[in-house]
């Protein structure tokens, strides 16, 4: 009849499961009672809910085949499952659909092959699912995990829903921390565990190398520790829209050279501890729109990243930012996205949208905590040209060179300021005009009061105070009357100033006509 059982007896509520599982018929132990359903409450059921891990396992691993015409499965609702749930290096052609189920220990799928796997509603100890294929959808949708979930190098053909549920990481269950650091010493050398903090097991989500082929829906979700996606791969996106993120170590989400084709941190996302996406590629939309960030130190490490799009307005930040050396698209922020240090040495991008003021864009580059970085400048100079902005461009690069400026030794700090007083550093080639108008009108007004003693009394000459000053200011005599007069008293000063700053003046102008008198970038 292809009714034997492995076991010596089963419990009613796991014959009707063996009864079930050929035709993949439901199975609902639920009494009806919302409360008294909940698996939270699961300790508190008794026999005629409960059922063995070890029943279930011989169900999916073939102790039962379906019937004919009929697609086999395990579909069972409200029950408490003892002991560990252990599938792994199997491969499930019968798919696995849990229900407002209490797991008192792990669900084990490691290396493990399946068709599809729902969970939802569930409160389960811990799944371990690293390397495991599911060539479908993997759910967890309304869980509570209580010791962490394993997808690394996992591979997800279907979607993964990870929605409205609540993962605590290891560290917070005492039966599972030796296991856990176990694993950590076996696989990882001891400087490796340091460097990552990884020895600390503060994951909720440990998912490093996982790849989804469908989209990664994770939104509403809440966790007591972080997401560790190093290497992840979402070929149809990362949505974590109104995530809660609370990271008990350093990081909230650690995802470095992750790829996706977008990216949503929004709508409420709040993470607290460090946001890490080094080298991550997003061919989409990386959006921390309306997103709560916080950690002490640096709160947003985005450096290196290439991104088609990326939006910074959160609705709070608070700790640093580092954009250096990421390759961006578009980037559509706000001024308000900065309240803090921001590093942007090496940052690249195409467009600015948002707040795109002069005034803000030079607090923007300037806030480097490491003090000046000419990079930063010449990008956002770039980029105002690139609009037809030159007169911006040009403030931006005047700025720059008085950045520079402190970073001198006094000497060169005394020729900056001559070059930025004279002419703006080149950039404001107008000021030489002024000078030279104020110092032909002060020089005009001296030496008509105290007019200079004629050099030769062989032929009698007519002062005249205008053209004898502008032929003082240029440095090379036009007139030729510096020879024909000679100031008295203390009028030579006056003249030896007017020479000195027609040199200075004239020298100022060919450099900001030409740009050849540029201080080379540092």
């Amino acid at each position: 009849m292809g009714r034997s059982r492995p076991f010596w007896r089963l419990t009613p509520a796991e014959r009707r499961v063996w009864e079930a599982f050929p035709t993949g018929a439901w199975v609902d132990l639920r009494t009806g009672d919302s409360e008294l359903d909940d698996p939270v409450h699961g300790g508190m059921w008794g026999r005629e809910r409960t059922v063995r891990a070890e029943v279930l396992t011989a169900l999916l691993l073939g102790a039962r085949p379906g019937e004919g015409g009929r697609v086999a499965g395990l579909r069972l609702a409200g029950a408490r499952i003892t002991g560990v749930l252990n599938l792994s290096d199997a491969t499930l052609t019968a798919k696995l659909h849990l229900l407002n189920c209490r797991v008192t220990d792990s669900i084990a799928l490691m290396d493990a092959t399946a068709k599809g796997i729902r969970l939802r509603g569930c409160d389960i100890h811990r799944i371990r699912a690293a390397r495991c294929t599911v060539d479908g959808l993997f759910e967890l949708d309304s869980c509570t995990v209580h010791a962490g979930v394993r997808l690394d190098n996992a591979r997800i053909t279907g979607q993964f829903r990870l929605a409205n549920s609540h993962l605590y990481a290891p560290e917070n269950d005492a039966s599972s921390s030796e296991s856990f650091k176990a694993d950590l010493r076996r696989m990882y050398s001891e400087t490796e565990r340091a460097e990552r903090g990884w020895d600390q097991h503060h994951w909720s989500l440990w998912a490093g190398g996982l790849t989804v082929e469908g989209g990664a829906f994770c939104r509403d979700l809440r966790t007591e520790g972080g997401l560790r996606l190093i290497g992840a791969r979402f070929n149809s996106g990362l949505y974590l829209q109104r995530a809660v993120i609370r990271g008990t170590g350093n990081h909230a989400v650690y995802a470095d050279h992750l790829e996706a084709t977008s990216v949503e941190f929004s709508q409420g996302f709040t993470a607290d501890g460090t946001v890490r996406l080094r080298g991550a590629r997003v061919t989409g939309v990386l959006s921390f729109h309306d997103a709560v960030l916080s950690a002490p130190g640096r709160c947003l490490h985005l450096s290196h990243m290439q991104v088609d799009e990326l939006i910074l307005r959160p609705a709070r930040i608070e700790g640093e930012v580092n954009l250096g050396y990421s390759r961006i698209g578009v980037l559509l922020d706000q001024p308000g996205a900065y309240p803090g240090h921001v590093r942007l040495n090496g940052f690249a991008f195409e467009s600015l949208r948002g707040g795109t003021r002069l005034r803000d864009r030079m607090d923007w580059v300037s806030r480097d905590p490491d003090g000046y970085r000419p990079q930063p400048y010449e990008q956002l100079a770039s980029w105002y040209r690139r609009i037809g902005h030159d007169q911006d461009a040009r403030r931006v690069l005047l700025a720059k060179q008085r950045a520079r400026r402190a970073t001198l030794g006094l000497p060169s700090k005394v020729a900056g300021y001559l070059l930025d007083v004279a002419v703006g550093y080149g950039y404001r080639p107008w000021l030489a005009g002024a000078w030279v108008a104020l110092l032909l009108a002060a020089g005009t007004a001296v030496f008509t009061a105290y007019p200079p003693s004629q050099v030769g009394l062989d032929e009698r000459r007519i002062f005249h105070a205008f053209p004898y000053t502008l032929d003082l200011l240029v440095p090379v005599s036009v007139f030729e009357l510096r020879g024909a007069w000679e100031p008295v008293g203390w009028t030579q000063w006056v003249a030896n100033l007017l020479i000195t700053s027609g040199w200075i003046l004239a020298t100022a102008l060919i450099a900001g006509a030409t740009r050849v008198l540029r201080p080379p970038a540092s």
